[in-house]
């Protein structure tokens, strides 16, 4: 039987044959991930620029955009290179370190919405208080502590992965899931079942209802005793990060079913696309609903637009 130290490299097997449409593929998801970086750092450079923008709430989604970055940057570089690869081979180190690298970016996404929930609901709540709880050295505590917290989950779920021994190399998609490695080692035992129940309720299931918590509390000022400016005011700054924590949870449950059900069930195409839902469509989906959603900053990138226009003028 083969083991870890044999097997040097995983092949993933799910990019196929695509013959001459690998170039439009090419091109599509290079644009994409081009657009990604480019939409999160104009979000990150404008809040960075505008100190009218130096708040909480703002470095908060400063540290959003760059995990949406991470998130983008785990998968799209090794994406576009296997493109025109025959054997379509990653090596033992750069397939764990994407896996680190993206699951992560999944804990620090739920974590860095639930310290963003957590902001929102200390200036609804308690709005006199708001300077003295969220002051700046406190909010860098948060990011920090998100990361930590991140990464630890990750290191404590997964860790045993790096001593399995493999019995194979075929990894059934277009990037290495921990699901996959697994399936390959020579002997299962119950660690599997117990990191992904770990991993799920430290990185998914405290964060979520911590964010659940908040704005079940945000609600409940609403209804007692805020103006109905106050209301609009509230829901046009907290809309956002709803959304985007309805988005993460439905991408959650797309993983989960097509991991666990629905696998022989459903087109190969779409099978690989399903688990991708969260890494294809939420860090594009940060930029536009903060971008253009909240009034500060899209207020303030058209400044900052429309000065550098006119300082070309002259």
């Amino acid at each position: 039987m083969e083991n870890s130290s044999e097997i040097v490299s995983f092949v993933l097997t799910a990019y196929g044959n695509v013959g001459d449409l690998k170039y439009l593929y090419f091109v599509i998801i290079l644009f994409w991930y081009l657009f990604i970086c480019v939409a999160n750092t104009v979000l990150i450079v404008v809040i960075r620029v505008d100190r009218r923008l130096h708040e909480p709430m703002y470095i908060l989604l400063c540290n959003l955009c760059v995990n949406e970055i991470n998130i983008s940057t785990s998968l799209y570089p090794l994406l576009l290179s296997q493109m025109f690869s025959d054997s379509h081979e990653v090596t033992l180190p750069w397939c764990f370190l994407q896996m680190c690298c993206m699951y992560t970016s999944a804990p620090a996404e739920f974590c860095s919405l639930a310290a963003m929930a957590y902001d929102r609901y200390i200036s609804v709540c308690h709005p006199l208080h708001y300077n003295v709880i969220m002051n700046t050295e406190r909010v860098f505590f948060m990011i920090l502590l998100v990361w930590i917290y991140s990464f630890l989950s990750v290191i404590l779920s997964f860790s045993f992965i790096f001593s399995l021994k493999f019995c194979g190399n075929n990894i059934e998609n277009v990037y290495c899931d921990h699901q996959f490695l697994i399936g390959l080692s020579c002997s299962l035992s119950v660690h599997s079942f117990i990191a992904d129940i770990f991993f799920v309720f430290v990185s998914i299931f405290i964060p979520f209802n911590l964010i659940s918590v908040s704005y079940v509390k945000i609600l409940a000022i609403f209804c007692r005793k805020t103006s109905t400016e106050n209301k609009q005011k509230a829901v046009t700054t907290c809309a956002p990060q709803i959304v985007s924590v309805s988005n993460l949870f439905v991408g959650s449950i797309f993983h989960s079913i097509d991991s666990s059900f629905i696998v022989t069930q459903v087109p190969n195409e779409v099978r690989i696309i399903l688990p991708m839902y969260m890494l294809i469509f939420q860090p594009m989906l940060t930029p536009f609903l903060y971008g253009f959603k909240l009034p500060k900053i899209r207020h303030s990138w058209k400044r900052l637009l429309f000065k550098r226009k006119s300082i070309a003028l002259f």
